[in-house]
C-alpha cells in the first residue's frame, strides 16, 4: 500500500557526483523521518543520513561534507547528492520512510528496493 522507489544509481569515477532520488507513494497520510542506508557486499546495511518532516538532517561521519539529503513534502520525495564519491562508496543505497497511513494509524517503516551505486578507482 506504500511504495518507495529509488533511482539515481549508476556507475561514476572517484571523485564524480551521483543524486539519489526516493519517491513514497500510495496510502499516505504523512511522512515523518525519511532515511537513506546502503549495504555494501558482505556488510550489514548502515545508516547514511536522516531527515526530519521539519528538515533537521544527521549524517554518519563517513559521509558528513559529501553528502547531502534533502526533501520535498510536498512530493514525498527524498534525495541524496553525493559528491566526492570514494570506491568505499560503492553499496546498494535504500531509501526507507516513516509512515503514517491514516489519521487513526500508527507510523510504520517502508523501504524501498535498493539502487546500486559503483564508483571506480
Amino acid at each position: 500500500q506504500v511504495q518507495l522507489v529509488e533511482s539515481g544509481g549508476g556507475l561514476v569515477q572517484a571523485g564524480g557526483s551521483l543524486r539519489l532520488s526516493c519517491v513514497a507513494s500510495g496510502r499516505i497520510f504523512s511522512i515523518n523521518d525519511m532515511d537513506w542506508h546502503r549495504q555494501a557486499p558482505g556488510k550489514q546495511r548502515e545508516l547514511v543520513a536522516s531527515i526530519s518532516s521539519a528538515g533537521i538532517t544527521n549524517y554518519v561521519d563517513f559521509v558528513k561534507g559529501r553528502f547531502t539529503i534533502s526533501r520535498d513534502n510536498a512530493k514525498n520525495t527524498v534525495y541524496l547528492q553525493m559528491n566526492s564519491l570514494k570506491p568505499e562508496d560503492t553499496a546498494v543505497y535504500y531509501c526507507d520512510a516513516l509512515v503514517r497511513q491514516s489519521s487513526s494509524s500508527n507510523y510504520a517503516i517502508h523501504w524501498g528496493q535498493g539502487t546500486q551505486v559503483t564508483v571506480s578507482s
